[in-house]
């Protein structure tokens, strides 16, 4: 089969696909024929070795994944061949087959494609704990979303719209503000051009966001802090501009603000039934076709890495997908 193989950490332009042998499950394992990953932010700081868990190597990025199941291991239940998933392995969804631990897949739900669960699990299910498990956000509160145009921000406009929230969507050119608009946000702040701050307290009558929610960090995260309400919370979700803010804290004491890491993985492995009532909230708002994962391209494995590097760069918006079988 082919893969797109990191043989070492560095440039993501020394990704190569490659032919290798096809995988064997383990016992609580499956192998999934691969037929659409979604690109993520984390699979180009994985490749770089920039991210905070190091495979060893060689391995393929893609962290999400779906696929037909095509060999399940011994010790696995309630799932056979030819079944339709989703899928998180974490990595190796960039490949034609790639092994997935069973506790890590779920059914592909009804009426959605391949391309769209592919883009479903990673993003929306870490909006959805963001904004509900570790923001509180509540129906009628007013939600900020910076880098709103990738592929999490897009998620959490969505995921918000669908909890009721009026969201605020900050991005970094009025293309990309338009493009969060068609998916549901209220209203759009271009922080390239305008104050951040000072444009989030106009848009809300001078009373600031009940939650913010920051995967970008960088030069924004203190003003989005400053314009957020009597104990309103500020989300960090990621760093994408490759700065990690410093944070005064008596930013926090001044109107009892809330700073509120997100680490959806981790939570997964607390808290499965949370986890498991996320999805399947989300698949019910799929149904009501309350969201829908933004797929604006489509690539092949040989392609992928000029995907990842357009990525880093922010020339993105919405999600990539990388079809092996292209």
């Amino acid at each position: 089969m082919k893969a797109l193989l990191c043989r070492e950490y560095g440039p993501i332009e020394g990704l190569k696909v490659e032919e290798v042998p096809s995988p064997r499950p383990g016992p609580t394992e499956v192998v999934v024929e691969v037929k659409a990953s979604s690109l993520n932010f984390p699979d180009a700081l994985l490749v770089q070795g920039l991210y905070q868990v190091k495979p060893p190597l060689p391995f393929s990025p893609g962290m999400e994944l779906a696929g037909v199941v095509k060999e399940v291991g011994t010790g696995v239940r309630g799932v056979k061949s030819g079944d339709r998933v989703v899928a998180s392995p974490g990595r190796g969804g960039f490949a034609q087959e790639c092994v997935v631990p069973a506790d890590r897949l779920s059914p592909l739900p009804p009426g959605m494609d391949f391309e769209t669960g592919s883009a479903f699990v990673l993003t929306y299910c870490t909006s959805l704990h963001a904004l509900k498990d570790c923001g509180h956000l509540q129906s009628g509160e007013t939600l900020v979303v910076l880098g709103a145009a990738g592929g999490v921000g897009t998620s959490a406009i969505e995921v918000g719209k669908a909890m009721g929230a009026r969201v605020i969507a900050a991005a970094s050119s009025e293309e990309k503000l338009a493009f969060c608009r068609e998916l549901g946000a209220d209203d759009g702040i271009d922080y390239e051009k305008s104050d951040l701050r000072q444009r989030i307290l106009d848009l809300t009558g001078g009373k600031g966001a009940d939650v913010v929610y920051d995967p970008v960090g960088g030069a924004h995260t203190d003003a989005a802090l400053r314009a957020t309400a009597w104990r309103g919370g500020l989300l960090v979700g990621g760093f994408a501009s490759g700065v990690i803010p410093q944070v005064k804290l008596n930013l926090a004491l001044l109107k009892e603000r809330s700073l509120v890491g997100v680490y959806w993985g981790d939570w997964t492995q607390h808290d499965p039934e949370g986890q498991r009532r996320n999805v399947e909230q989300l698949v019910a708002w799929f149904a009501e076709k309350r969201i829908k994962p933004a797929v604006s391209e489509r690539v092949s494995l040989e392609d992928a890495p000029a995907a990842m590097v357009r990525l880093l760069q922010r020339t993105v918006k919405g999600k990539v997908v990388v079809v092996p079988g292209a």
